[in-house]
């Protein structure tokens, strides 16, 4: 079926503040969450899995934090939501499989770069001047 709960969202906001604001340096997930009014426990929970699964790395101490142990440009959304979320519409079929395949053709050519790119876009569209 297609099924994408909170969890995937909710890291694709935070990975995308990640990679505007970490660059190589961990970020603080407090930072990342307080930034994103993501709840910190709920962002540790998925930060963990994503950090298990290779896609970031995690450093303690007064410098820790986050950040991409792969560069978001090899990070696909689809991959997020596989990690977070379980398989997207592989079992549905008829329109609904129809719909999954879309769905799974858009998120697996959609990169955290990407994902970074249309947020820093959107905001400048967003911005006016007077």
């Amino acid at each position: 079926m297609i099924s994408i709960t909170s969890k995937s969202p909710y890291a694709l906001q935070a990975l995308a503040e990640l990679g505007r604001t970490g660059g190589d340096a961990p970020v603080p997930l407090g930072e990342l969450a307080r930034r994103r009014d993501i709840p910190v426990q709920f962002l540790e929970q998925l930060f963990a899995t994503l950090r298990r699964a290779g896609l970031l790395r995690s450093q303690r101490g007064v410098k820790g934090g986050y950040a991409f142990a792969k560069a978001p440009g090899e990070i696909t959304v689809l991959e997020v939501v596989e990690l977070l979320d379980g398989p997207l519409g592989r079992d549905a079929v008829g329109v609904l499989g129809d719909a999954a395949r879309a769905a799974r053709t858009v998120l697996e050519t959609t990169t955290i770069a990407d994902v970074i790119e249309r947020e820093q876009r959107d905001a400048g569209a967003a911005m006016y001047y007077i």
